[in-house]
């Protein structure tokens, strides 16, 4: 699972960075001193974790999630960590996957981490409901589209891309756009074909084969040029710019 650290305080992102060392199962990709540079670890990294510390200088952690939902990024799962327990009702408003107090525990820390690789865990493993016969249900050989008031059945093959911003997925083809059915992109992953459709990013699921170029970005990352009307352009986060690179030999 890969992570970032959030804190204005050195000591403290020494410490929490050492005792995720110690437990295993998270690599952390980046550290920030400030919200600011959190927001910015977050876009470009595409973290599945993110322990942010509640009070810092400038931006907050809790204002770094409501900066995200403002710009429609989906947030990853968020740890929030702090020396006081007054903000924890707000914290779990903004949808907090956990609320450690300083000085963190390891034990505790533990239980965090058990969490976060559980809840990782069942939204790629989602069981097939099965049939009235006991068997499994068929696999889906179709996608459901919504667009205005019509439901339009697509082929898989014909989607470009899917995006999700505020828990809402859209689908692209090249003539239609609209919302699907599925309420998480790992729901839809599933339902495609692992050869043809790839999680681009946090956000994004491509069609590797509707892809029309590859543009170099900022820090060895990539933008991906869509087969769609608009030639819409679609990040590539760091961690997935290396599978890039391998898949197409950049």
């Amino acid at each position: 699972m890969s992570a970032i650290i959030a804190d204005d305080e050195q000591l403290a992102r020494e410490e929490l960075k050492f005792l995720l060392d110690q437990i295993g199962d998270v690599e952390v990709v980046a550290v920030a001193a400030n919200g600011l540079e959190a927001l910015d670890a977050i876009e470009r990294l595409d973290p599945a974790l993110a322990f942010l510390d509640i009070q810092m200088p400038g931006l907050d952690g809790l204002s770094v999630v409501r900066r995200l939902r403002e710009q429609n990024i989906d947030p990853p799962h968020v740890i929030f960590s702090t020396a006081y327990d007054q903000f924890a009702v707000e914290a779990f408003r903004l949808d907090a996957m956990d609320y450690i107090l300083k000085p963190v525990e390891r034990e505790r820390l533990e239980e965090t981490i058990g969490r976060a690789r559980k809840l990782l865990a069942d939204r790629i493993t989602e069981p097939v409901a099965p049939a009235a016969n006991g068997r499994p249900s068929p696999a889906f050989t179709k996608l459901l589209l919504r667009s205005g008031t019509r439901n339009l059945i697509i082929d898989p093959d014909e989607l470009i891309y899917a995006t999700i911003a505020g828990g809402v997925i859209t689908l692209v083809t090249a003539q239609l756009e609209g919302q699907s059915n599925f309420r998480t992109l790992e729901e839809l992953l599933a339902a495609l074909d692992p050869d043809a459709f790839w999680r681009a990013h946090r956000s994004y699921v491509v069609n590797v084969n509707k892809i029309r170029e590859v543009v170099p970005w900022f820090k060895s990352t990539y933008q991906l040029k869509m087969d769609d009307k608009k030639a819409s352009e679609i990040p590539v986060s760091r961690m997935q710019s290396r599978r890039l690179r391998e898949m197409l030999n950049l």
